[in-house]
């Protein structure tokens, strides 16, 4: 039975969808105003990971994750580029899709766009206001955090400990400086009439009010990067108790940064690395192997060596499955029987709270004997295990045997057994340079 670390409650919980055998997951999306870096791709692989193996388990899987399309960093990219905000965010949603794609990742069954929504925001606004839970001022309208008792629930922060490090100096007109933004009055850049005039929605609103429109229930799982827990996912959360009277999700699923130097990767430091610029140099799978090798829950300190690492450990993994391919196609051998043994043994290490990492050793352990099987059927089983597991993490080559390479390796075993070594080293040659063998 899969069992997940919950972060609302710090405890690793039997999953128990609110659905028989369906499951609704929202994860927080991009802010489109430029090309995604490698952190930013952690949750896209981590969370399209999470789907393929509950559906594997065959669940019903609805994935949203959302396009945050207008912000303060949209509107002041947009007029460095002159263009409009809609150009540029369309722009880098549309190169967002390609990366994921590039990632290995499925696009998300809906992706909703922030300005999609504004009409509900406004309502559900108007909402929080009527309840008492939010108030009205020069500067836009603010959610009063000390109206919920549960506030700090997901962070673990005492509300009353929250005042330090607030900014009061640029929203000296809210009535408590832990109160925070669920609409911004505004008229620089993109913005929307509403009741309390021109502005745009708060970001923590943004998700709320999606979330609510799109499943209408508490959902499943809700997930992001760990930078997300507070306040952005905090106060998701506060809106939605006072507006909806749930969490918003039962299981709340947070993924470790990824740090250079043990710095956090962000534009804000100039340390980001584009995931564009990294698959020009490696195999976005190999890429892909470097995250899954890490429990998604631990940090990951990134750096040259170590991608230069994975990619030899996936030339190895490849190597290795196409040999077998290889061999397998040449004597026409069917793919559809799995180890029993094997898959169970898989279920139950990603049963325990996703342990890729644990996969991957028992991956490893599947490749070593397959280099070593002779029974043409054996192999075929322990091929389509290792596929099979590999397909879920997103990370199985695809192959293309042509007609010249199954003559060729058929040549080189007859060479190899008539001790023609001549023609059998030549053979090898050809197929260990064309990444047969």
């Amino acid at each position: 039975m899969l069992k997940i670390y919950n972060t609302l409650t710090n405890q690793i919980e039997l999953f128990k969808s609110h659905q028989d055998k369906k499951v609704n997951m929202y994860v927080c999306g991009p802010t489109v105003y430029g090309d995604i870096h490698l952190g930013n791709a952690r949750p896209v692989i981590f969370f399209d990971v999470v789907k393929r193996y509950l559906k594997y388990l065959n669940y019903d899987v609805h994935f949203v994750s959302n396009i945050t399309d207008i912000d303060d960093k949209i509107i002041e990219k947009a007029k460095q580029l002159k263009m409009s905000e809609k150009a540029l965010t369309d722009t880098y949603t549309k190169k967002f899709i390609n990366m994921t794609l590039s990632l290995g990742s499925v696009i998300p069954d809906q992706l909703p766009k922030a300005t999609e929504f504004i009409s509900q925001m406004i309502q559900y606004i108007e909402e929080l206001i009527e309840q008492g839970v939010a108030y009205q001022t020069p500067s836009g309208v603010y959610f009063r955090v000390n109206k919920v008792s549960d506030y700090g629930i997901l962070s673990k922060q005492n509300i009353d400990e929250l005042t330090e490090g607030v900014r009061i100096d640029l929203e000296s007109d809210k009535e408590d400086p832990r109160d925070f933004s669920i609409w911004k009055n505004t008229e620089d850049g993109l913005n929307f009439n509403s009741p309390w005039g021109n502005g745009r929605p708060g970001w923590h609103t943004e998700c709320a009010v999606m979330n609510h429109e799109i499943f209408g229930e508490e959902i499943d799982i809700h997930g992001g990067g760990t930078d997300l827990k507070f306040p952005h996912h905090e106060n998701e959360i506060a809106q939605t108790i006072a507006h909806d009277h749930h969490h918003l999700a039962t299981y709340w699923m947070h993924v470790g940064r990824l740090d250079v130097d043990q710095i956090k990767m962000s534009k804000s430091l100039g340390n980001i690395t584009l995931v564009k610029d990294l698959l020009e140099a490696y195999d976005p799978y190999a890429f892909r192997l470097l995250m899954v090798n890490h429990h998604y829950r631990q940090p990951i300190n990134y750096s040259e060596d170590l991608m230069i690492q994975f990619a030899k450990e996936y030339d190895k993994i490849k190597r290795t499955l196409k040999k077998a391919f290889l061999m397998l196609s040449l004597e026409k051998i069917s793919l559809n029987e799995t180890d029993e043994e094997i898959m169970k043994e898989f279920e139950s290490i990603m049963d325990d709270d996703f342990n890729i990492p644990n996969v991957l050793t028992l991956i490893y352990d599947i490749l070593k004997q397959i280099n070593k099987e002779k029974d043409l059927k054996r192999l075929s089983v322990l091929y389509q295990s290792v596929k099979t597991i590999l397909e879920i993490l997103g990370i199985m080559p695809l192959f293309q045997v042509e007609d010249e390479v199954l003559v060729m390796y058929r040549d080189w075993e007859h060479a190899r057994n008539a001790k023609n070594f001549q023609l059998a080293d030549e053979l090898r040659d050809e197929l260990n340079k064309r990444g047969w063998i």
